[in-house]
């Protein structure tokens, strides 16, 4: 056989091997891509009686995204009342805990939250630090210890289709659950511990001075609302799952995998209108979006106290400027006094570099019926 030959002959016998070692490398780097895309999952039942009103798609194993952090509550609030934890109990924040991708706080290593702030975090922020610093707390210092602890509780519960890998519900590809086994989650949530469910409905929290508000838009879209949690990531979609009350009838509703945040809010709201109608509630009329009064710091670097900006020319400054950055989100800020600040969309949020004076205002908040959250 000549050079020409074996080389061909060579080819063909490496040419399989090298197929076989490109498609591995597609299945260990996939692209990051919605699961189950154009399939939502959805689930309605009776919290009280435990009957099914709606399902669809209801075992599909699906990523659950910051609903993860239900079972991380769920693990909190049972260490509370074991007298395991305690709500002023320090939580140490790790350098795994810090480095957790956003939605975050910005723990720094080395530093501690309360307990009680650790799940004001989760509720309102959905923080991934924070979720990831209290499971270490409860796991004995190791999040993949408290992970397999989420899994063994999950199937106590009746929660046979769900493996959990992590506190936050960051991506993982082993990390699953669907809509039934959420409902069954959420039930569990409300009637083992109905004292601190009410952790749920809080609208935000102080934490280093820093405003956190509740990112689950449905407390003020719906009537009867009070709780749960929001999720997202790429692979997973829009996830959410709502509780809420008309009289003496609890529904839950679950809603895995929709494209959008309004679409996702608007799926639970017909989801939860039918479920009433079904239980033979009356429906109720849709609030209006309404004027809430929030606390706002402006600060100043003037020694005398001169505010640094006033109405819409120093607005732009001070945004422009390295005190302050600004995050657009949706809503509307105006002055209750003087001049309005006539920039829609901006929300203050973090405030930088060394200040001399702190002028706090008082400012009218207009929520979007369409804002986004996490």
């Amino acid at each position: 056989m000549d050079s020409r030959g074996r080389l061909l002959s060579l080819i063909g016998l490496l040419a399989p091997c090298a197929l076989m070692a490109l498609g591995l490398l597609i299945v260990a780097c996939p692209r990051a891509r919605a699961q189950y895309v154009g399939r939502v999952s959805s689930f309605v039942v009776d919290a009280n009686n435990g009957r099914v009103l709606q399902d669809y798609n209801p075992d599909l194993r699906r990523y659950p995204a910051s609903l993860t952090k239900l079972m991380t509550l769920y693990l909190a609030f049972r260490a509370l009342h074991q007298g395991r934890i305690a709500l002023d109990q320090a939580v140490p924040v790790s350098a795994h805990a810090a480095s957790m991708e956003p939605s975050k706080l910005g723990l720094v290593p080395g530093t501690y939250m309360t307990v009680q702030q650790a799940i004001l975090a989760l509720v309102t922020k959905s923080a991934n630090d924070a979720a990831c610093a209290l499971g270490e707390l409860i796991g004995g210092g190791s999040e993949p210890h408290f992970a397999d602890l989420m899994t063994r509780q999950a199937r106590l519960l009746g929660m046979t289709d769900t493996v959990f890998r992590n506190a936050s519900g960051l991506p993982d590809p082993a990390q699953v659950s669907t809509a039934r086994d959420f409902a069954m989650l959420t039930r569990h949530l409300i009637h083992d511990f109905p004292d601190d469910y009410r952790y749920f409905s809080v609208p935000a929290f102080m934490f280093h001075g820093r405003y956190i508000g509740n990112h689950d838009a449905m407390l003020r879209l719906y009537p009867g609302a009070d709780g749960l949690k929001t999720g997202y990531t790429a692979e997973a979609g829009h996830n959410l799952i709502t509780s809420a009350v008309r009289g003496n009838v609890r529904l839950i509703g679950v809603v895995l995998g929709a494209r959008t945040n309004p679409q996702r809010s608007a799926m639970m709201e017909n989801l939860l209108d039918a479920g009433f109608a079904a239980e033979g509630v009356a429906p109720l009329a849709r609030p209006a979006p309404r004027h809430e009064r929030t606390p706002l710091t402006l600060v100043s670097n003037h020694r005398r106290g001169r505010p640094l900006w006033h109405g819409r020319h120093h607005l732009r400054h001070f945004a422009h400027s390295h005190y302050a950055r600004l995050h657009l989100t949706g809503v509307q800020y105006r002055r209750h006094h003087g001049h309005a600040l006539h920039f829609v969309g901006a929300r203050l949020r973090r405030v930088l570099a060394h200040v001399h004076h702190v002028s706090p205002l008082r400012l009218s908040r207009v929520e979007s019926p369409t804002q986004s959250n996490g």
